[in-house]
């Protein structure tokens, strides 16, 4: 049961004369945040803004993501980022029904069933080195209920191979495009289609590269109009606005 699902339940039974007011306020006591002393878990989150919150992996120990997992699985489903491969088959052994995606370095836990939009996100590749950064917007967009598949490897060195794409391309509601090096691919699609682009400077490329700097100013500098440029390497946020973007189409073609 999500956020959402368990405060209407505490409410209707409040309603019903099934709950007092003592036995509420307990079961409503960690529903704005748990503190679990190293980490202060936002379960309101999903109220706010439609999605629960996600565990950054980097930086915490596999005892503390753990603990994280124990405490959040069972509530909503569960999305950790950035997971080492020690970390996640810590977690994998505690966890049997948590998955790990090697290339995205994430583990994700379905204890709900996702509810998906009518919308699908495309996320486009320059390169097959750019690929852990696609999985990740990938699993990333599984887990917030959007539909989304990767076209990888068809970046502007060979650019007939981005034409040959083009028409399957055009066919999705929203495009994240992953680009190093220079980071010309967002601006070239960004001059093909009418969706949204939301652009992933990555850090893939040689010394001037500057570790995904290049890219990034390139995409924030790009001459195609309407293009969207989130941080270095960061597939989850892209893959968040992309979502976002899919859940109001769906919100207004529903009212429409």
């Amino acid at each position: 049961m999500n956020s959402n699902e368990a405060l209407k339940a505490v409410l209707s039974s409040i309603r019903d004369g099934n709950l007092d007011v003592e036995q509420a306020m307990e079961q409503l006591r960690d529903l704005p945040f748990q503190d679990l002393g190293h980490t202060k878990i936002d379960h309101h989150r999903a109220l706010r803004n439609g999605f629960p919150e996600v565990i950054y992996g980097a930086g915490k120990s596999p005892e503390q993501i753990a603990d994280i997992f124990k405490h959040m699985c069972g509530r909503s489903n569960v999305l950790a980022t950035r997971v080492s491969k020690d970390a996640a088959e810590y977690i994998l052994g505690r966890f049997p029904d948590v998955e790990y995606n090697p290339t995205a370095n994430t583990l994700t836990c379905k204890s709900q069933e996702v509810k998906y939009g009518s919308g699908q996100v495309g996320i486009i590749t320059a390169g097959t080195s750019d690929l852990s950064v696609a999985e990740e917007a990938l699993v990333t967009c599984d887990m917030l209920g959007s539909r989304a598949a990767i076209i990888s490897d068809i970046g502007v060195a060979g650019i007939h191979r981005l034409f040959h794409r083009i028409e399957e391309i055009r066919k999705f509601t929203v495009l994240i495009v992953v680009a190093g090096m220079e980071g010309a691919l967002s601006s070239v699609i960004g001059g093909l289609v009418e969706q949204p682009i939301i652009a992933v400077p990555t850090s893939v490329g040689y010394g001037a590269n500057f570790s995904g700097l290049s890219a990034l100013l390139g995409m924030l500098t790009s001459c195609a109009s309407g293009v969207t440029v989130v941080n270095i390497d960061n597939g989850f946020g892209a893959a968040c606005a992309a979502c976002k973007i899919n859940r109001l189409l769906d919100k207004h073609s529903k009212n429409a």
